[in-house]
């Protein structure tokens, strides 16, 4: 059994907040490559939270390849009960669709949010219940996921676990590839 922690930046930290936008649609090639290769490598789980960004597209990027990957499972893990409550009501909507395509979700703190010890003991269990992770984030454009990215290397300091970091730039290149791809799917008569 191999698990997957899939995690980076927020909706709002990479100024998407279309589902049509087309850097959404690039994340969202991305993250299904990334899960593709993982699952064709021996991956059987996906285990993300919930927040807006990265951690939905990549559920949703699961949830699509399952019709490929029927055996493939998307666990869905949140800090806190009420997790996502102050959010608007489209979120909620959202975060429910998210919460929906999951095999599995629970909570780690049966409680509602009561200090940041709770996000430090989800950002535990996610090392502890997974074998790598992958993380939309790049150092040079620090976001909310700095907090992931330091623990998740202060962990390998003593834990054998890999880390694909997928950057700017390589989300730039995606970009271009994405285009050539769709470019080329319009020519074909």
């Amino acid at each position: 059994m191999s698990r997957i922690w899939i995690t980076g930046y927020r909706s709002y930290e990479l100024t998407v907040f279309d589902d049509k936008d087309p850097k959404r649609l690039v994340i969202q090639y991305v993250l299904k490559q990334a899960l593709k290769n993982r699952i064709e490598s021996g991956a059987d789980w996906l285990i993300t939270g919930a927040q807006m960004g990265i951690e939905q597209w990549a559920t949703e990027a699961g949830y699509e390849l399952k019709h490929e990957y029927p055996e493939f499972q998307i666990a869905i893990m949140l800090p806190f009960t009420e997790f996502g409550q102050q959010w608007n009501e489209a979120n909620q909507a959202k975060l429910s669709e998210t919460l929906a395509k999951a095999d599995f979700n629970e909570s780690i703190s049966h409680h509602p949010y009561q200090s940041p010890q709770q996000l430090k003991t989800y950002q535990h269990f996610m090392l502890t219940h997974t074998d790598e992770a992958i993380l939309v984030y790049d150092p040079e454009h620090p976001g909310k996921t700095k907090y992931d990215y330091d623990v998740i290397q202060k962990w390998r300091d003593s834990h054998p676990y890999p880390l694909e970091l997928i950057d700017m730039d390589d989300l730039q290149d995606a970009a271009q590839e994405y285009a050539e791809n769709q470019n080329n799917s319009f020519h074909l008569d």
